[in-house]
């Protein structure tokens, strides 16, 4: 901050570098609400490097942001934060052994089944809660940049800075971030190597909780998968690589193609089980996770498989080693145009499709219909 009493200058830290400038007052500057901060912009007196800057405005490190005397009025402050419960020993120690990557931009945890990545109603144990126990060397609170189900383990990427999480949260909303998945599907694919190309939306009545097949308004969603290897006819294992990154995309396409995740009752129903001693966990992991590093090069983690889910490979006769043979999938996911064009293409195509059913169904109907027979005409008693 400058020696200047009355008007105030601040230097844009690394950790800041892309945010918006409403975003750093929040961050360093806490009491000064956002209409204030609107006002300075309508009245000229808030600034950047010299030029007048607005709430919305990108800033960048190195920048210089002029902000004009603290009003002399005082404002009421916003209802204080709830404070987020102590961690147990027991806590911190759980948090830590979850840690299987730590570096000065990121942590990369193995997450267990049936952890939350984030509370909610009736949720109160989850890895969100469980970050104030992972601040190691630095000042600051890890942040979740993506998340996993609560039912599905693995490997779950955090940033430890502000500049890793824009950073992390691009890549991943850019579809620049490879996440492979193992599972073991009931049954065998036909197919061993393919992609799973169907539209996927919230199902009605279900608050959104529950996704389903939806052709008509569906967003795009695709998967690749590829088999592992097979148990006979009763279950495979399979490689899964989202290419969108639809909620529950890869337990509802699976489930869609007949073939649903070991445990995974809530779209595979009772047939997602396997008899005798398989778990009944649901046997999805985050094996592999690959993103570019905010500091360059690549992070590159691979998470160890869940008690249950090892388990299952040795009941069923897999071998571990060969999850890891196949070569990595590096084909470009499609950009949120080609996925709006896709979308629009496949409407189009179900639209004609429906048209074409009708006009059929009028058709048949008026072939089958028979002709009117000409009216007699009455005829007089005698």
């Amino acid at each position: 901050m400058s020696a200047d009493a009355n008007v105030r200058q601040f230097t844009v830290a690394l950790d800041d570098d892309g945010i918006r400038l409403d975003r750093w007052f929040k961050r360093h500057l806490p009491d000064t609400s956002f209409n204030i901060v609107s006002r300075w912009a309508r009245t000229g007196q808030l600034r950047v490097d010299g030029a007048r800057a607005t709430p919305g405005d990108r800033i960048q490190a190195g920048q210089v942001i002029r902000v004009p005397p603290a009003d002399a009025t005082p404002v009421a402050t916003a209802k204080p934060k709830k404070a987020r419960p102590v961690l147990s020993p027991e806590q911190m120690e759980f948090a830590e052994s979850m840690v299987i990557h730590r570096d000065a931009q990121a942590l990369v945890l193995n997450k267990p089944p049936g952890l939350a990545t984030q509370g909610g109603t009736k949720t109160h144990d989850h890895v969100d809660m469980l970050l104030d126990g992972l601040y190691f060397d630095l000042d600051t609170r890890p942040k979740l940049v993506h998340r996993l189900d609560k039912d599905t383990s693995g490997a779950l990427v955090l940033a430890r800075t502000a500049r890793a999480a824009a950073y992390f949260s691009k890549s991943f909303s850019g579809r620049t971030a490879r996440k492979t998945y193992w599972a073991i599907v009931v049954g065998v694919p036909s197919i061993e190597d393919g992609f799973i190309d169907l539209p996927l939306g919230k199902q009605p009545g279900t608050g959104g909780e529950k996704m389903q097949v939806d052709e008509k308004e569906g967003q795009p969603a695709r998967t690749r998968y590829r088999v592992i290897d097979r148990a006979g006819n009763r279950a495979a294992w399979v490689e899964l690589q989202p290419h969108t990154g639809r909620t529950h995309q890869l337990r509802v396409h699976m489930a869609a193609i007949g073939h649903p995740i070991v445990g995974d009752g809530k779209y595979g129903m009772a047939e997602a089980f396997l008899s005798g001693s398989i778990s009944r966990k649901m046997h999805l992991h985050a094996r592999r996770i690959r993103i570019d590093h905010p500091d360059g090069g690549k992070l590159d983690v691979t998470a160890d498989l869940p008690t249950h889910f090892a388990e299952t490979l040795v009941q069923l006769g897999f071998t571990l080693e060969d999850g890891d043979k196949l070569p990595p999938d590096e084909k470009v996911p499609f950009t949120k145009e080609q996925e709006k064009a896709k979308a629009k293409a496949h409407a189009k195509t179900y639209r004609k499709e429906r048209r074409g059913e009708r006009q059929g169904r009028r058709d048949t109907t008026a072939a089958k219909k028979p002709a009117k027979k000409p009216a007699r005409k009455p005829t007089k008693k005698p």
